[in-house]
Formats: C-alpha cells, sequence, structure tokens
C-alpha cells in the first residue's frame, strides 16, 4: 500500500488488511450480541509490511480486549514482523463470556491463518489478559485432546483438529489469569452481596476510619487475602445454587445476570512497599482504583452464572497461565514492565517460574508502563521489540 493511502493507525510501509473469520457452532442460547448463537465471526486486523514476506505470523488474542491499534501491535509490523490481531467473540463484553469458547475462537483464527493465508509458523502473543489465554490454549493444544465441556459443566465439544499447536509463546505484560487478579483485586470489605454499600472498616482500604493504612502489616495483608478468597467463594457458592435451581426448572438453558461490586482494592496500588517496582503508588491501570472499585468498568461488574464460574470463580475457572505453565514445550519469552500498574512484579516471575522447560527467557523493561505511555514510551517499546525479534531469531 502507498504511503499516500496508507490507512490511519497503520506503520509506514504496511498494510491493514482487516477480515471476519466466521464459523457455525450449535449454540441453545447466544451469549454475544447478534448471531442468534449459531454463527460466530471474529474481526481480525492483519498489520504486515509490504515489501517483506514472511511464513510466520504472531497472533494476539485477549478474551475481552480489542487491541488492534496497540502501540506493541503497530511497532512489531514496523519492524519487519507479520501481526494479527484477532479479537474473540466477547470483544467489549465479557459478561457472558466463556473461556472454552474463547479458546476455541484462537483456534479457529490459528486454522484460518494457516489455512488460507499461507502461513507455516504461529506465534502465540499474549498481552496482558491474553497471556493466561495463549498459555492455556497452547496446553490445550499440545495435549490434543480439544475441549469437552465448560467450567459450568455445559458440553462444548471441540475436536483437537481445529486447535492448531503454536511454534513460540510471547507473554507481553500479561497476568497470570483472569481469576487469579481479579481475586487479588476485589474488595473484601463487602460481606453481603445484597448489601454492597455496607463494608467492613477494618477491611475498607478507602475508609479513612481503617485503622490499617500502608505501609500495611503482614498480618493484615494475610487476613486481608483470606478475605478476598472468601469473597470469591461465597459468589461461587451462590452461582452454583442459582444455576441448579435453573437446571432443574422447566427452563434450563436460562440465564441469570447479576452485578459485582467493589472489585478494585488490591493493596498493593495504595503501598509500594508491597512487591516494590516503578509504579505510581495510588494508580492503577484504569485510573484512580478507588474509583474504579465501584466504576462501570471494574472487572466482572456485570456478570452471569456461566461466565462467573468459567471466568472469575477461584476454585473453577480452568484458563490458567500457573497451571498451564508445564505442559508447554515450545519456546517463550516473559517480557514485564517495571512501572506496570496493571501486571504487578509477582506476575511476571511466576510466568517466567512456570515454565518448567529451559527454552524460556525473561526481559524486564525499566520504567515501562503497561501501555509504553510517558514521556520514555517510545524508548521503552523499542528496547521490548528488541528483545522480541532477537527472542524469535534464536528459536524459531
Amino acid at each position: 500500500m502507498a504511503d499516500g493511502s496508507r490507512t490511519p493507525g497503520t506503520p509506514e510501509g504496511c498494510e491493514r488488511i482487516a477480515y471476519v473469520v466466521g464459523f457455525k457452532e450449535n449454540a441453545t442460547y447466544s451469549d454475544v450480541y447478534g448471531g442468534g448463537g449459531a454463527v460466530v465471526g471474529l474481526d481480525c486486523h492483519l498489520i504486515r509490511p509490504v515489501d517483506t514476506p514472511s511464513d510466520t505470523l504472531i497472533i494476539f488474542m485477549h478474551p475481552v480486549g480489542g487491541g488492534m491499534y496497540l502501540p506493541m501491535v503497530r511497532a512489531l509490523a514496523a519492524d519487519g514482523h507479520h501481526v494479527l490481531w484477532a479479537n474473540s467473540r466477547y470483544r467489549g463484553a465479557d459478561y457472558g463470556l466463556t473461556m472454552e469458547k474463547v479458546a476455541a475462537d484462537l483456534g479457529e483464527a490459528i486454522l484460518d491463518a494457516k489455512q488460507r493465508l499461507g502461513y507455516a509458523r504461529i506465534v502465540l502473543a499474549g498481552w496482558s489478559g491474553g497471556g493466561s489465554l495463549s498459555m492455556w490454549y497452547q496446553a490445550l493444544a499440545e495435549a490434543g485432546e480439544g475441549i469437552a465441556d465448560t467450567a459450568a459443566g455445559d458440553p462444548y465439544p471441540v475436536a483437537a483438529d481445529r486447535m492448531p499447536v503454536a511454534d513460540g509463546l510471547l507473554m507481553l505484560a500479561s497476568h497470570v489469569s483472569r481469576h487469579q487478579i481479579f481475586t487479588e483485586w476485589i474488595d473484601p470489605s463487602i460481606h453481603d452481596e445484597a448489601r454492597p454499600d455496607v463494608r467492613d472498616p477494618k477491611l475498607n482500604l478507602y475508609d479513612p476510619t481503617n485503622p490499617n493504612q500502608p505501609p500495611y502489616s503482614p498480618e493484615f495483608l494475610a487476613t486481608f487475602r483470606e478475605a478476598q478468597v472468601a469473597r470469591n467463594r461465597r459468589i461461587t457458592a451462590w452461582v452454583r445454587v442459582k444455576l441448579a435451581a435453573i437446571r432443574g426448572s422447566d427452563s434450563p438453558n436460562q440465564e441469570f445476570g447479576f452485578t459485582v461490586h467493589g472489585t478494585m482494592a488490591d493493596p498493593r496500588f495504595l503501598d509500594p512497599t508491597i512487591e516494590p517496582s516503578d509504579r505510581v503508588p495510588g494508580t492503577c491501570y484504569l485510573g484512580d482504583p478507588e474509583v474504579v472499585n465501584d466504576g462501570p468498568v471494574g472487572l466482572a461488574r456485570f456478570c452471569t452464572l456461566r461466565s462467573w464460574l468459567s471466568q472469575w470463580s477461584y476454585d473453577d475457572a480452568r484458563c490458567d497461565a500457573i497451571a498451564s505453565g508445564a505442559r508447554i514445550s515450545v519456546p517463550v519469552l516473559v517480557v514485564g514492565n517495571s512501572a506496570d500498574d496493571a501486571a504487578l512484579p509477582s506476575h511476571t516471575t511466576r510466568l517466567f517460574d512456570a515454565v518448567t522447560h529451559n527454552r524460556k527467557q525473561l526481559h524486564v523493561v525499566q520504567g515501562a508502563s503497561h501501555y509504553y505511555s510517558g514521556p520514555d514510551g517510545r524508548a521503552h517499546l523499542a528496547e521490548a521489540i528488541g528483545v522480541i525479534g532477537g527472542f524469535l531469531s534464536e528459536q524459531l
């Protein structure tokens, strides 16, 4: 594509091709807007250099986020790589999201890239919440067993030949799983989901009367973490009872929507002595954590029963990078950012340690934020791109 007609947001010398991967799927109801439950459409953006052919494709997918114009995606293409951002069926709407279906979506995007576009080698790039998805998908693909059902127990057969194995993994500013990080963020001061405005002041990070203030004591942190897990499990217990009642009714395929309040209460965002890094105290990747805690875009703010079990339940959700790491044989690169205010240092370390083979590499970009923003963002991004390029040259 000539520079004069270059699509906005596309690097110079590159082309951006938007297309849809469509496939049919038997479903008792639709958990996405449109399609009627039987047709799935994945909107995709292929960004690649016009004059640099390649048999290798880097594929991004995030369970819910549309990142077609992320700095990382554009910078990889500008550096000569062929890059695909494939959106899952749940782009922008995770209230009905089922992780097993997202894994199936990723498989379909890979199949299309290999069969229709002709790419021989696939590298999965797990950005942020896409990291655990990529790791879990690869573990499933290497096992060669496909998928039988969802975490909620609904039959969901996906044949193993619909889930091709990738040739490498990139974990980029990633966290270990949606259900793990959600539980690390949930507000344990809420004891009654029917009365979310009534909160225990001794566990409420944002209550000025709370006797526990930063820097938090080890005893308070242990109590706080236990209470977070307990709240997750209370919601799960209620979900199981509600879903069992629906399944025992005359309309077993019905769903039920509910709201989860208080979902951004991680002591690490207020106390920089916990997992010290270059992040700015009092902030998170969505802004002021106190505002985000009850704002409209918090994780799991609006949810459904089956989605909760598959996506957020501490004990039931399956998409977990840590549990998947030992089942992966392909090369893995983990890139963390020292000023990341979403995926904190322990997540980067845990991802790297979860992979048990020695074809792995860890690199932390000092001073970089989650989205490579700020005055030094370009330099930080260039460093990450260089590390990725070197890793791919050596390992593939």
